[in-house]
């Protein structure tokens, strides 16, 4: 399966989680919508439209955890017809990730979990700490940089790192 990263520290992990878990997509974002690395996409907009439906969907489920439970779910899973996705959040040294993964019946709920936490274990060690001066998460050349990361996930341009 095709992989492709904005961050060239993400590509091993994501890979070996995609190919244990037997994901058919896999999407690793940041919690404001930013792609940072795909699996299993052929089109941009598919990337685009299913990071910022994940990133409405942690939002909505963070809170909604907060309300009912006093603390935000740790994952949500949903079993549909054919295929089930798995949506759940990452910490590492440069904050939090979500992963949003899409299987079917070769894999299981149980499985991606299980390499999930793995994926999640290696990011934290492999992820590179940030820099002391941070940007907002929508600064001014958000878009340039949302192009430029589509670009360059798609072999279109130079890539970010």
């Amino acid at each position: 399966m095709n992989i492709s990263t904005t961050e060239p520290w993400i590509e091993g992990p994501l890979r070996r989680y995609v190919d244990e878990a037997r994901a058919t997509i896999a999407l690793l974002l940041h919690p404001s919508g930013q792609v940072l690395a795909q699996a299993g996409f052929t089109r941009a907009v598919d990337v685009m439209s299913a990071c910022a439906l994940a990133a409405a969907v942690h939002a909505t489920s963070v809170e909604l955890g907060k309300q009912l439970e006093g603390r935000a779910f740790r994952g949500l899973h949903h079993a549909g017809a054919a295929k089930q996705f798995y949506l759940v959040r990452a910490e590492t040294a440069r904050g939090p990730y979500i992963c949003l993964t899409v299987f079917d019946s070769e894999s299981s709920l149980g499985l991606v979990r299980m390499y999930f936490d793995e994926l999640s274990r290696e990011l934290a060690v492999a992820a590179p700490p940030l820099p002391n001066i941070r940007e907002p998460a929508l600064a001014v050349n958000f878009e340039t940089e949302l192009n430029a990361n589509l670009a360059s996930l798609f072999g279109r341009g130079p890539s970010r790192g």
